[in-house]
């Protein structure tokens, strides 16, 4: 099924969700259950079909998460990326050191089919020492480094024919595309430049992404209020209010339908998730 998006103008977000804190790291499971971060109190929580929330798991800043094909879930958060069991407990950490030294904080990941996954490490907050990185765990358990020197790396997404990798360089506002040779090996292709903020929007750094079916990338871009549509030639197609000012990630349910987190004021305010009905 193909769906032709609708204009910018004719969508209003629609809130599902109000939190506590800023939320991150949204992902649906089989059973049309929503999960999703919140960093600050280190937790995950599981909103039903039904609507009812609750804390599904305890995880010191939690951030990006994705649920592998025998129903665990991989979590990136503030001590490394671990591996939790369907009831929310810890199986093991994955990845928490690369070269015998810590890494630095772990933000999103994105799931290759051949038995891997690739995870971002973002580095400094501060903008003048771009040491974030991108990680490649392969199906043997194994990390490898792809790509550093990064300013705040953050959400990635491997296409659906795994032939590219797309990252969020949140500090130079762009999306860095790596060609996939082969599972962990990438070879730089491009930097696409984003939108910069304007009038009452406080910030512009692209955090989680994500694709639809006909291959375009959907960028949750902090501080703008925005949902940015790109094409296959990185050209915005779409600009879609998110809802949350801080948005902060973005994921698709099984009805067109995208789910966005983040901040609905600023990160330190409350958080919220809304709701995109793109199937019009």
């Amino acid at each position: 099924m193909t769906m032709i998006l609708p204009d910018g103008d004719r969508i209003q977000p629609i809130q599902v969700l109000e939190t506590e804190y800023y939320t991150e790291g949204v992902v649906f499971d089989a059973r049309g259950n929503l999960y999703f971060s919140e960093t600050k109190p280190g937790r995950i929580s599981i909103l039903s079909p039904a609507g009812n929330c609750q804390v599904w798991a305890e995880v010191e800043g939690a951030n990006g998460h994705k649920i592998l094909p025998d129903g665990t879930h991989l979590v990136a958060a503030k001590s490394g990326v671990v591996q939790l069991n369907e009831d929310g407990s810890l199986l093991k950490v994955v990845a928490d050191r690369f070269q015998d030294q810590p890494l630095i904080y772990p933000n999103d990941l994105t799931i290759d089919p051949q038995g891997g996954f690739y995870f971002t490490d973002s580095g400094d907050v501060d903008p003048n020492s771009p040491n974030g990185a991108v990680y490649y765990v392969d199906a043997a358990g194994e990390l490898h480094q792809i790509a550093a020197e990064i300013a705040f790396a953050n959400g990635i997404a491997l296409t659906r024919n795994r032939d590219r990798l797309f990252v969020c360089e949140s500090n130079r506002n762009r999306i860095l595309v790596y060609a996939v040779k082969a599972p962990g090996r990438v070879e730089w292709l491009e930097a696409i430049d984003l939108p910069t903020k304007q009038g009452e929007q406080i910030d512009n750094k692209p955090d989680g992404i994500c694709f639809d079916a006909a291959g375009n990338l959907f960028v949750a871009h902090y501080g703008m209020r925005q949902v940015q549509v790109l094409d296959a030639q990185g050209q915005i197609i779409r600009r879609y209010r998110s809802g949350n000012l801080t948005t902060s990630n973005c994921v698709f349910d099984g009805n067109f339908s995208l789910f966005v987190s983040g901040g609905i004021e600023t990160e330190e305010g409350r958080g919220g998730i809304f709701r995109l009905d793109l199937a019009t």
